[in-house]
């Protein structure tokens, strides 16, 4: 829609004030954005918001499809040369009343032909947004395997047809990450979906080698080696969206394996509230940004999230007043307002060595993509102290263990104890799916697995727990989506006190503890008991904890 449009429609429906648009244009100039990307960067309005006032323009009502997806076989009622035509999806039916939902509802000529498949049923016409219609035609998709047949029957352009039709799977299914694993007599596609990898589809080997190559011409790679490893990085583009994709390639004994990291060419980011932060974590965490200098910390492995959250945070406090400069490898995220920079070690960029520069260019804030060895620590500490407010990750298995860690890199126990505010360790969990959810009453004698058997230290009697029935949205998993669960240790003076003797992890977290501290787990039970995710995912991803982190309190 056009911002003009877009603008009057939230005026008019008072989703935004004048001033809000004043401020949301003085910012799309500057940093050549939009005013939705403003509106939204800002939590001012929200997607669905969006799709509210666009319905309420149209005089229809608003059906929000990412929320509440028809059915496979709903869906496919209406021929597939219909709906991409008019845009249309069948979100509901009942014996006397279809609705449908569409982006374009002002189409004169869509309305004679749908009554043509409903008959004498009563149509109501509703309004979806762009993308989530888009999104329901993926179930026009044939299996990937099948489209490859066609394709390759063809004998035309094999390799670019076969990456788009891969590139459009993963896309439509949320993958993080694409993989193709090189077999005998086949190469298998495999894609991260919600943290888990999953079988889309197999190529014949004979048209692997075709497909890598055009992988690494696009990422400007060298297409004459195969016995090292390699990383590059290429753009694709569908639909006007723009997905940034990071390669990375290492010699098998089968071949080359490749596997894609899909990056948002811009995030539109995360409410606190969005990440699955309980209420009080989301108070210290504003209390923490709010302050003019000091460091706070995420801690976490690989795909944690760890990312997203600091960037929810720089969302917060990003605007025209405040310079926030980060460094980054890679960045993720494309953020309007930010200064990011990309480190480089073929130009001897490195985290350390732009961190210097960062200093010398009068941030506020700073944002390290990973404290990755000494001098890196050694910068950013001093960079907290010295009036700037420093975000980072650090890879520490728990919030309790990166202060051991931080001080063994070298960093003075009266630096840290002066600059650190927040240590936050997290995971992500699945989240069940909304669509096929139900209650389930278990008993402690129902644990089987040693895993659960040491999770029922936790519960007494019989619980209620939930669990997803696997339908077609969440692909028949019974998760859709992610959630994270979070281990907070504030920063007091009683902790300020102990840094300076150096203590252990089990010092620390006796005294965090004390202090109000829960462990992941236990941050991942609230979430079990309240229906989000599974007993199963959460020991999956934290286990129980050992006895020195044990709370008292059952489910």
């Amino acid at each position: 829609m056009p911002q003009e449009k877009l603008k009057d429609i939230l005026l008019r429906e008072k989703y935004v004030s004048s001033e809000d648009i004043r401020r949301a244009e003085d910012f799309a100039i500057k940093n050549l954005g939009s005013v939705e990307d403003y509106l939204l960067a800002k939590g001012l309005i929200t997607k669905d918001l969006i799709g509210q006032a666009i319905a309420e323009s149209f005089s229809i009502p608003y059906a929000d499809l990412n929320a509440n997806p028809p059915n496979h076989e709903l869906a496919l009622k209406i021929p597939e040369e219909i709906a991409k035509k008019y845009r249309v999806v069948l979100f509901r039916e009942e014996p006397e009343r279809v609705a449908i939902a569409t982006d374009t509802p002002n189409q004169n000529a869509m309305l004679p032909e749908l009554e043509k498949l409903f008959g004498k049923k009563k149509l109501a016409v509703m309004y979806s947004l762009p993308a989530d219609i888009t999104a329901i035609f993926s179930y026009y998709r044939k299996p990937l395997e099948t489209r490859f047949s066609k394709i390759i029957e063809k004998k035309a352009r094999v390799a670019p047809e076969l990456l788009e039709e891969i590139f459009d799977d993963a896309l439509a299914h949320h993958a993080s990450d694409i993989h193709f694993e090189p077999r005998p007599k086949d190469v298998l596609v495999r894609f991260r979906v919600d943290g888990v990898l999953q079988e889309a589809g197999r190529i014949p080997k004979e048209h692997y080698e075709n497909i890598l190559n055009r992988i690494k011409v696009q990422s400007d790679l060298r297409i004459d080696e195969h016995f090292a490893t390699q990383d590059g990085s290429l753009r694709y583009e569908k639909e006007n969206a723009t997905i940034h994709v990071r390669i990375s390639i290492i010699p098998t004994i089968e071949g080359e394996k490749v596997v894609l990291r899909m990056l948002s060419a811009y995030v539109q980011g995360y409410a606190l509230n969005d990440l699955g932060l309980s209420t009080l974590h989301q108070e210290l965490l504003r209390s923490a940004v709010g302050k003019p200098f000091g460091m706070i910390l995420v801690t976490g492995p690989t795909g944690s999230g760890k990312t997203t959250t600091l960037y929810t945070l720089v969302r917060i406090i990003n605007s025209s007043e405040i310079n926030i400069t980060t460094i980054e490898d890679p960045v993720e995220y494309k953020t309007l307002g930010v200064n990011q920079i990309q480190v480089n070690t073929a130009t001897d960029l490195t985290f350390a060595k732009g961190l210097r520069s960062i200093v010398r260019q009068d941030p506020d804030v700073i944002l390290i993509g990973e404290i990755r060895d000494n001098e890196t620590a050694d910068i950013a500490v001093n960079a907290a102290l010295t009036g700037h407010l420093v975000f980072s990750t650090f890879h520490a298995n728990d919030a309790a263990t990166a202060l051991p860690r931080l001080l063994d890199m070298g960093i003075e126990p009266f630096l840290l104890a002066s600059t650190l505010e927040i240590v936050v360790a997290q995971r992500l969990v699945r989240k069940i799916c909304n669509q096929c959810r139900h209650s389930v009453i278990k008993n402690i004698s129902d644990f089987r697995s040693p895993q659960l058997r040491s999770a029922s230290q936790f519960f007494k009697g019989n619980i209620t727990v939930y669990e997803g029935g696997k339908c077609e949205a969440c692909r028949y998993t019974g998760y859709r989506g992610q959630t994270a669960i979070f281990e907070f240790i504030k920063i007091t003076d009683q902790m300020r006190n102990l840094i300076l003797q150096s203590p252990s992890t089990a010092e620390i977290w006796k005294l965090a503890r004390t202090e109000g501290s829960r462990t992941l787990f236990e941050d991942g039970l609230e979430k079990v008991k309240m229906g989000v995710t599974t007993l199963d995912e959460l020991i999956r991803v934290a286990p129980p904890p050992t006895i020195q982190h044990q709370q008292q309190t059952t489910f």
